[in-house]
């Protein structure tokens, strides 16, 4: 059987720039507690995919790079669709009763460093920036979601990324 797979990732779901002044977003604390609008996630996406929701979703609210609102366009999923939604932080309490399967992909903080900073340091405009960005805000945020969230434990699936061209699970459910 056929079925339509859509995909979203929570990237699209973070509070516009034009509200930072509101809240902290650059260190590790506030970019974990502030940049995702979870509301909007559940609202805008979640909600209609679930179950007895109304199936008409939006998958992306603010494009992350352009700051352009695109709640308003609109795709309808199918009743046996699959909805795949990727993203950090995605197991928070807010939204975790959603998922109906949970994936960690685990590698260690040295080498998700490396990797983030290989990345961005174009758009950072130096590697010693991109490194500071990762370092503070993007790891500061994920050690407090470990401790808060222990998503390793919510997860279906563990998958080992360490060698990318050779993942591995590590937890399969049961």
């Amino acid at each position: 059987m056929k079925r339509q797979v859509l995909r979203a990732s929570l990237d699209d779901f973070k509070r516009p720039w034009s509200e930072a002044h509101r809240y902290d977003r650059l260190s590790g604390a506030g970019y974990f507690r502030n940049a995702f609008d979870y509301e909007r996630i559940e609202q805008l996406l979640l909600a209609p995919a679930a179950a007895g929701g109304t199936g008409n979703v939006a998958l992306c609210s603010i494009d992350p790079l352009t700051q352009v609102d695109h709640s308003e366009s609109t795709v309808d999923i199918e009743s046996n669709g699959v909805l795949i939604v990727d993203g950090v932080f995605a197991f928070r309490s807010e939204i975790n009763d959603f998922w109906d399967l949970k994936i960690w992909i685990d590698v260690d903080p040295e080498l998700s460093i490396e990797r983030g900073v290989r990345r961005d340091t174009a758009m950072e405009g130096s590697n010693e920036a991109a490194e500071e960005l990762h370092r503070g805000r993007y790891q500061g945020s994920e050690r407090i979601y470990l401790v808060e969230c222990d998503p390793i434990d919510r997860a279906d699936i563990v998958i080992d990324n360490r060698n990318f061209e050779a993942p591995r699970p590590i937890k399969s459910p049961q």
